[in-house]
């Protein structure tokens, strides 16, 4: 199990106490456009993907960990590797805080930051991406402070209502 330590944060495999968590993070509509979700989750599925989640990140090809503040248990957001491809030594990352009070907070940096290292030191990834909203700024300024760099724009990428919008690749290579 992995266990990634911060100044104010800690990563942590999921438990089956995360059920409730996860359930609400996933069914929350107002997040569905970042995580490219369309539909609820039952917590019987999340129930099985629970079980599921000791599988190796190269079985997997995802690593997910729940972030966590460093006086508890109980996770304040996600953070994934996900599409991982060990031939080409890449994977995605994505992260969400679920409280709007704990957003701006410095939360997701320290977690992306832990993660990245993570990525680099221990996997030996060689790149990692994000793809973003053009229009999610703050999910910009975040990757941008990591030194991710725009790869190139997707037009038309993300459909919401009657509207299309573009996303944006991000890369940091080592």
């Amino acid at each position: 199990m992995v266990t990634l330590t911060g100044n104010t944060i800690y990563l942590r495999a999921l438990e089956p106490e995360d059920l409730e968590f996860i359930y609400r993070l996933e069914n929350n509509e107002g997040i569905w456009e970042v995580s490219n979700t369309q539909t609820p989750y039952s917590r019987f599925l999340i129930r099985q993907y629970l079980e599921n989640a000791h599988q190796d990140i190269y079985e997997a090809k995802q690593l997910r960990l729940a972030i966590c503040k460093k006086d508890s248990f109980n996770a304040i957001g996600l953070i994934d590797l996900f599409d991982l491809d060990p031939v080409n030594q890449r994977a995605g990352v994505g992260v969400i805080i679920e409280d709007e009070n704990n957003r701006n907070a410095g939360f997701g940096k320290e977690a992306l930051g832990l993660l990245i290292e993570y990525a680099f030191q221990k996997l030996q990834l060689h790149q990692l991406y994000a793809n973003i909203d053009t229009a999610n700024v703050a999910s910009i300024s975040l990757f941008a402070n990591f030194g991710f760099r725009s790869a190139g724009i997707k037009k038309h990428w993300i459909r919401r209502e009657n509207s299309y919008y573009d996303e944006a690749l991000y890369q940091l290579i080592r």
